[in-house]
């Protein structure tokens, strides 16, 4: 491409693709994304391929799917054969930067057994210049705080409630305030850290990646954040009238009910059940994960009105996205590792400033897109090769007002589920299965989804009728038709999708020719 090259790759994290003002939530205000929304094109049916952080991440980087990296639990190696858009970034000239997490696991292979690298899961991605690590920046935000008077212990307690602070009628646990102000807040540290990195390049053409942790837990919001939201206006979760009823219908649901029945499962510093809490107390557990996102929307308005005052938000690629979804509470689950779709319904929005993209301004995709469809579109917008290895396809078309040819009409997801987080390797021992057996993959259409289990039974849902997926259609003999569909949908689509870096090459008499055939 010609003229300035500037790429900003906003990241938050376990946010809900639900959770924005611009696709019609009932409660929640995000003005600053909205506008970026109305000045580019936002995906309203955009999904993270997997889960958790470190995986999702993975896929985003790689534009591969899971069942490609099999980097599939926090802590699990990425292969360094596999390229990522820091690498192809590089490529181009350009020096990546990286402000926030990547969380990925280094390949120990070629490493020593005492290497650093290998005793965290939250190491940067290869490739990137690292100018402030989520670690290193958490330490520096918690002295930060400690320079500015504050008291606490170490990272847990830095989230711990502000002591002495008095519920008001009609308020739960989590309306109580952080110990910090939101002048001081892990969000506003990292937007400042972003715009002073911003003014120091502004001269330059550059790919920046920033990282904010929140909406992810613990659930817990700085003022005025913790009361932005009146509980008595969220809505309730989607879920059956009791545990039991909602358990039975899969054991892995089942055993995430009972994991997360533990206390600090989940959300530190709360007194609560989590399973059976009280209903004030789970309507102002959304209200202050609604604040939490609310604080990152307030940190995006502030980075573009840098850019914007700056001279560089017409120069510039912005993408908002996040690595993940959040249960709150559906089907009694919290976090994001179960397999219905607010565990990988993620937002999506991107900017293009150049007029190429005009005619696509204020638009909202309804197609199903993937967060493996990232590393291609920067690519495109930067005018350099898609690696063969990329599961995913470039997103420009949609955002220069097109539609691109032979679109997917399905979207799909993966979760590798063996030892993890939250009590989740209890899996293993209490449903009986092997390591490898802990692995779950869904295709999910317009009407139908389905969810396929290495040894488990499957699951079906038919999304018209029940939206929600309350209502398992796999053991019922008038769906057995769909169910077969969906199953040879989902072959189809590991099949077409497996390792094809070399596929289509041939190697004769000519040399090595590419014989692959764009789809656009």
């Amino acid at each position: 491409m010609t003229g300035p090259r500037k790429v900003l790759f906003i990241s938050a994290d376990q946010w809900r693709g639900d959770c924005l003002s611009a696709v019609g939530h009932p409660v929640i205000r995000t003005p600053h994304i909205d506008a970026l929304a109305a000045d580019g094109v936002l995906f309203r049916r955009h999904y993270a391929v997997t889960s958790p952080c470190g995986p999702s991440r993975a896929s985003m980087q790689t534009g591969l799917y899971l069942m490609n990296h099999r980097s599939g639990r926090n802590g699990t190696p990425l292969d360094r054969r596999h390229t990522n858009i820091a690498h192809e970034v590089r490529k181009l000239g350009l020096d990546p930067t990286l402000l926030g997490y990547t969380d990925t696991s280094a390949d120990p292979r070629g490493l020593a057994p005492d290497d650093p690298a290998l005793r965290t899961y939250e190491g940067p991605l290869p490739g990137y210049t690292v100018a402030s690590l989520f670690p290193d920046t958490m330490a520096d935000w918690m002295a930060e705080l400690r320079a500015k008077g504050y008291v606490f212990g170490g990272r847990k307690d830095v989230y711990q409630p502000r002591a002495g602070f008095d519920l008001p009628p009609g308020r739960g646990h989590r309306f109580i305030p952080a110990l910090y102000r939101s002048e001081d807040s892990d969000t506003r540290f990292m937007a400042r850290r972003v715009i002073d990195w911003l003014d120091e390049h502004r001269q330059q053409d550059w790919f920046m990646h920033c990282v904010f942790l929140r909406p992810h837990p613990p659930v817990i919001a700085p003022e005025p954040y913790n009361a932005m939201y009146d509980p008595a206006q969220v809505p309730m979760p989607r879920r059956k009238a009791t545990p039991e009823l909602e358990a039975a219908q899969h054991p892995h649901l089942a055993q995430w009910i009972q994991c997360l029945g533990r206390r600090n499962q989940y959300d530190e510093h709360n007194p609560n059940h989590l399973i059976d809490m009280p209903e004030l107390e789970l309507r102002q557990m959304r209200a202050c994960y609604y604040g939490m996102a609310s604080e990152v929307d307030d940190a995006v308005g502030r980075i573009v009105a840098h850019l914007r005052a700056s001279g560089e938000y017409d120069s510039t690629l912005i993408v908002f996205s996040c690595d993940h979804g959040e249960m709150g509470g559906d089907h009694y689950g919290w976090g994001k590792e179960l397999y219905f779709d607010q565990s990988f319904h993620i937002p999506l929005v991107i900017r293009d400033p150049r007029p190429a993209a005009d005619a696509g301004r204020g638009r909202q995709i309804d197609a199903f897109t993937e967060s493996v469809d990232l590393m291609p579109t920067f690519l495109d917008w930067l005018g350099a090769g898609i690696p063969a290895q990329c599961d995913g396809r470039s997103l420009m078309a949609f955002v220069q007002g097109r539609t691109p040819g032979r679109w997917r009409t399905q979207a799909h997801m993966e979760l590798d589920f063996r030892a993890g987080p939250y009590g989740s390797f209890d899996a293993q021992d209490a449903l009986g299965l092997e390591p490898d057996e802990c692995q779950l993959a869904i295709v999910r259409g317009e009407r139908w989804k389905y969810v396929h289990f290495a040894a488990l039974a499957p699951l079906l849902f038919d999304l018209h009728k029940d939206p929600w997926e309350m209502n398992d259609l796999a053991g019922d003999a008038a769906h057995r038709e769909v169910l077969l569909q969906m199953a040879q949908s989902m072959l189809s689509w590991r099949m077409l999708h497996q390792e094809h870096v070399l596929s289509n090459l041939h190697n004769g008499p000519n040399g090595v020719e590419d014989r692959s055939r764009r789809r656009d």
